[in-house]
């Protein structure tokens, strides 16, 4: 199993968990972030720092969010690993919650 960022991420792109990975299975996008499953190993550790409350292990992903295993792995293929916490975007708390936000995503 692995953990998987999903949709409350977009836009909102809080960098916490990063800093807690111990294999350093995070990529980032221009306004989101993905988990590497190959790289992931189920520490648990990134879940509980997420503000966004953006990450779940891949067996209990909300309903409607389960595309998100594909498109985590398939962007982790493209993006660079980041490994230390940046600043979130200045209006990440705006974005924070808000639904439908795949069509925002930036490749």
């Amino acid at each position: 199993m692995t953990f998987v960022v999903t949709e409350n991420c977009i836009k909102c792109k809080y960098t916490d968990c990063v800093e807690v990975c111990p294999v350093d299975c995070f990529h980032e996008g221009p306004n989101f972030l993905v988990i590497d499953p190959e790289e992931c190993i189920d520490c648990t550790l990134c879940e509980p720092e997420c503000p966004a409350e953006a990450i779940y292990p891949e067996d209990d992903l909300p309903e409607g969010q389960e595309h998100f295993i594909e498109l985590n792995a398939e962007l982790s293929l493209v993006w660079p690993v980041i490994i230390e916490a940046g600043e979130p975007p200045e209006d990440a708390a705006e974005w924070d919650g808000k639904p439908d936000k795949l069509k925002l995503l930036e490749r």
